[in-house]
């Protein structure tokens, strides 16, 4: 089992920006593709962004293609997502999903983190 713990969210102005972690304490993040998924309240999950292990590939939803970015940091087992010009729409939690194969768009991973939340204000 693999445990993925999110960091980062918090309160921040519309048009601010804000970095995400994702780490997966005991485990290296190497071995799986992350993605970012997001879920606003009274609204289905929502894929965001994912990353192949080796950091080759990244894919991105259109809602956030050219304001977000995917990385990682396999030394420091962590992978990230930074969040520019966030909007009042972008306000959800944040979940990481981990898989030794690709990331579901629709499905997500077989592992999955607790969320953090991001609330933009407006």
């Amino acid at each position: 089992q693999v445990q993925l713990v999110e960091s980062g969210g918090g309160l921040v102005q519309d048009g601010g920006s804000l970095r995400l972690s994702c780490a997966a304490p005991g485990h290296l993040v190497n071995s799986y593709d992350i993605g970012w998924f997001r879920q606003a309240s009274g609204k289905p999950r929502e894929y965001v962004a994912a990353i192949s292990w080796g950091g080759n590939t990244r894919h991105y939803s259109d809602a956030v293609k050219g304001r977000f970015i995917i990385s990682r940091d396999n030394a420091k087992n962590t992978v990230y997502l930074q969040m520019n010009s966030l909007k009042a729409a972008d306000t959800a939690v944040y979940y990481c999903t981990a898989d030794q194969s690709s990331i579901d768009q629709s499905g997500g991973g077989s592992y999955w983190g607790q969320g953090t939340q991001v609330t933009v204000s407006s």
